[in-house]
């Protein structure tokens, strides 16, 4: 399986800068809203040292690391689900990832312009959410008229799912999303094929300046913690800054470290974004070692080896016997299968 994040936010928040960063695809990022058309996919190499360890304890033909997929769309501004800016068409190209990564800009700069005059970060979470909430609400209008239709014939399915389809609708109808709605796991479920993007996990990503990073933090992030404080959201936020992760893209392993170091950073943006979407879906990397290949694989945690064979091939997973396996610090520990 691989990590899929959509990305969201309002013009000018720095969301396609962090993509280019992230995936060094150089989408297009202008000082000015709606630069991002047609949304940007790109695959991410999900950083993790013990697969290079592995390998030199191997020496495989080849190493294959997990990725994560990030879409990139146009930022919405309000108003997009009545047609403002590029309208919310393009909120469909979202609907399929495992995770929203909702991007705030939490600094001021009078030579970058704030579509909606000066940043708020509660207000542009406010705004970025009704839309996603608008949007989830065109698709469950649509169900449910189907579905009550259907109920009347004592359709088994449509009587099924009807009480979920009218908790979600009167939710989003309030423009509520329905990550804060308190909908039942079992409603939430019978919701999955409609791929209500409101429904998703969801993290931000607040970018920040570079001080903050190494420092304490300004207004604007306090203000965004507060805001998911208020909302009671179990969600993380990641601050990151996009411009430091655009120089980090342009240098080598050894400058990266250098650099980070220098401003005293631990980590880079996208290491903590990709653990922290790892973090809020529950998922894990176990790897697979030998001469053709070391290669991680994505998991979900509490998965059973026939599971976690079955994302290697289904087939393994149909016709699962037994599973050999070391845990990674007896195979370094001991160096390589047979030691251990």
């Amino acid at each position: 399986m691989m990590l899929r994040l959509g990305i969201v936010g309002l013009p000018n928040v720095g969301k396609s800068t962090l993509f280019n960063a992230l995936t060094a695809a150089k989408a297009e990022a202008a000082n000015y809203p709606f630069c991002t058309v047609e949304p940007n996919v790109g695959m991410v190499e999900v950083p993790d040292p013990r697969l290079d360890t592995l390998a030199k304890i191997v020496q495989p033909k080849r190493t294959v690391p997990a990725v994560v997929q990030f879409v990139d769309i146009a930022g919405l501004v309000k108003g997009a689900s009545q047609g403002e800016g590029l309208g919310n068409k393009f909120l469909q190209n979202i609907r399929e990832t495992d995770a929203i990564v909702h991007v705030i800009r939490c600094f001021a700069d009078d030579d970058v312009t704030h579509v909606m005059g000066q940043p708020d970060p509660a207000r542009d979470k406010e705004i970025i959410e009704l839309e996603l909430a608008l949007s989830d609400l065109a698709q469950v209008e649509k169900r449910l008229d189907k579905a009550r239709r259907a109920a009347k014939a004592n359709d088994k399915e449509a009587l099924a799912e009807l009480p979920a389809l009218e908790a979600a609708n009167a939710a989003l109808s309030e423009g509520k999303p329905l990550w804060r709605a308190g909908l039942s796991a079992d409603d939430l479920e019978k919701l999955a094929g409609l791929q209500l993007l409101t429904a998703k996990p969801v993290l931000y990503a607040a970018n920040v300046t570079d001080a903050e990073l190494s420092g304490d933090e300004g207004a604007y992030l306090t203000a965004l913690r507060a805001a998911v404080a208020a909302g009671g959201e179990n969600a993380q936020i990641v601050p990151f800054s996009a411009k430091i992760e655009s120089e980090l893209a342009e240098l080598g392993a050894e400058e990266r470290a250098e650099f980070l170091a220098s401003l005293g950073i631990e980590s880079a943006g996208l290491d903590r974004l990709i653990r922290a979407g790892y973090s809020l879906l529950g998922l894990e990397t176990y790897f697979t070692a030998g001469e053709q290949e070391v290669r991680a694989w994505t998991i979900h945690k509490g998965d059973t080896a026939p599971k976690a064979a079955g994302v290697i091939h289904t087939d393994f997973e149909k016709g699962f016997i037994r599973a050999e396996t070391v845990a990674y610090e007896d195979f370094v520990t001991h160096g390589g299968w047979k030691g251990a």
